[in-house]
Parts: structure tokens; sequence; C-alpha cells
């Protein structure tokens, strides 16, 4: 079995050493460098010769900042005669440039994906992806964990009896279904339509919410506009309760706060994927650790065993 060597990028050193403590693995260190021209040099400060690399960056503001960090770190590793490079990354932010939905439009979500493998990718490990077309983007095998199971363990326990689940739009409909599955309780969706980033509308809820406790499941929170939207809705049919889950608390433009602050929103949870920002926080969310999820998967790669098994009844 050869070696392996976990490095981490400057996205999310702490999710990147809670992984380490939970694989029983050193977090090797890494010395980026900037020039006065503003390029960035990375040095891998561990040897990487003949052995199972892994690289540790989701994909978080400043995005193009990160992307190059991964991209110099491939490379470097690459050129340090790595036996196998794995890209672990927990979040993967132009997944939602995945398709062409006006004239002349790029897919950046294609694009970063051929880039990635481009610079040494062998592999990626990914989690929660936009949309189930992204895996398709990359060229090299990707294992794509999700974060179901972490969530619904946060809510079981609790009297569910008058619980439903809510897709924001029809896309997120099957995680939803698998989400409320693993509860036990029914699960609706809304009807979502985007004009723009932090523009949309949801004309229709599809399933009967009027007087049930509501746990909104998605997979990504940005500036929050369709949950806004979501719960607009959810209120005119007379919803009595909402909670919100995400795997992807990105929080950004104050969402964190406008969401936490409508009144009959009592629990915000999402994991950490993603750092918090600087100053990001609010007496009703909670985060939720992956890192002994990630953990199990580096273990599995490694070792040659199924990650798929860590779903088979999800």
């Amino acid at each position: 079995m050869r070696d392996i060597a976990v490095f981490s990028g400057s996205a999310h050193p702490e999710l990147a050493a809670e992984i380490c403590a939970q694989l029983g693995a050193a977090l090797n260190p890494v010395r980026i460098q900037r020039f006065a021209n503003d390029c960035l040099e990375v040095q891998l400060q561990a040897n990487c010769r003949e052995h199972d690399v892994f690289l540790i960056q989701p994909i978080v503001p400043p995005v193009q900042e990160h992307l190059v960090e991964l991209f110099l770190m491939l490379d470097a590793a690459r050129g340090a005669s790595a036996a196998r490079i794995t890209v672990v990354m927990p979040h993967y932010a132009y997944a939602r440039s995945d398709k062409k939905d006006a004239p002349r439009i790029s897919i950046g979500g294609r694009l970063m994906a051929d880039l990635l493998v481009a610079a040494g990718a062998n592999r990626v490990l990914a989690m929660t992806l936009h949309s189930p077309q992204v895996h398709g983007f990359f060229s090299v095998p990707v294992d794509q964990l999700h974060a179901l199971r972490e969530l619904a363990a946060h809510f079981q326990g609790r009297d569910l009896s008058n619980t439903i689940v809510v897709s924001p739009d029809l896309g997120n409909a099957k995680p939803a279904s698998a989400f409320a599955r693993m509860l036990g309780v029914p699960v609706a969706a809304g009807a979502k339509q985007r004009f723009a980033d932090d523009k949309v509308t949801i004309t229709a809820i599809i399933g009967e919410v009027a007087g049930r406790d509501i746990i909104v499941l998605d997979d990504e929170i940005a500036k929050g506009s369709t949950l806004i939207e979501l719960m607009d809705r959810l209120r005119e049919r007379d919803a009595r309760s909402i909670r919100i889950a995400c795997t992807h608390g990105l929080f950004a433009d104050d969402a964190l706060r406008r969401l936490g602050d409508q009144p009959d929103v009592e629990e915000i949870v999402c994991t950490n994927t993603v750092p918090l920002a600087d100053g990001t926080g609010h007496p009703k969310l909670t985060v939720l650790s992956v890192a002994p999820l990630l953990a199990e998967a580096i273990r599995r790669i490694h070792n040659g065993e199924s990650v798929s098994a860590l779903f088979h009844d999800a």
C-alpha cells in the first residue's frame, strides 16, 4: 500500500485539520507565496514521490484565488511524481454553471472540471454537487458524497408527526425525497423560476403544507433569495413553523441574518463544507461537521474500498 500524503490550500484549513484528525494522518504544510506581480507560487512541503496524495480545497470566495491555488497544488504534486492525486473538494462553486440557458453563455462547471484534470487531478471527491450532470463534466472518477444522513440525524429523535420536508424546486426533489424517507415524513416541492442570480419566483407548492411543521432542504444557501420567496408562499398556505437545512451554508450578503430574523424560522442547520465568513453567526444557526464522512471516504479511496457503500441504504 502506498503512503498517504494530505495537503490543504488556504480555503478551509480548519476542515482539513479535522479530517486529518479523524483519518489519523498528518496534515502536511503548504507554502503559498505571492510575487510582486500578484502571481502565486505553491510548494508542497512534504514528500509526494509515489504517494497517494489528497489535496483538500473547497472552492469558496475568493473563488478564483482558491481555484488557482488548487491548480498550482495539483501541478506541484504531479511534478513531484505523486502516484495518484485526489482533489477533495467539499464545495464546487462552479457547479451552478451547469447548462447553457442563454445565448453565448459559458458553462463554467464543465470548463473548471477540464482545467482540474489538465492540472493533474486523477480523481475527485466532492460533496452535494448542484445538479446530477456536473458529475459527468469530469473525465476522471468522481465520488460524490452527500450530507443527508448527518442532517437527518440532527432532526431524528424529535416529534416529527406533523412534519413535512419541502424542496425549494423540483430539481432538488430527489434528495429531498431521500431525506424525507430517512425521517419518515412526507415531501413537497416548490415550482420555481429563476430570472437572475437573486430574483426567483415560486408559483406553486406541490404538496399539502397547511398547518404543518416545515423542514426546507436545499443544497446551498448563497443570498437566500429562493428561501425568502419560498417562505412567503409557505406562509400564504398557513405553514405552522419552518426549519431550514442545507449542505453548503455560504450565507452571502447578510443572508444568514435575513433568514434567521424571520419570526417563524425556528432553526437553520448547515454543514462545515465551507467556512463561515468572519462575523457570520446567528443564535438559530447550527453547524454540523462532515469531517468524519470525508475522512472515511478518503480512507476507503486509499485502501481501494467502496465509497458508494457508505450510502447503500440512502
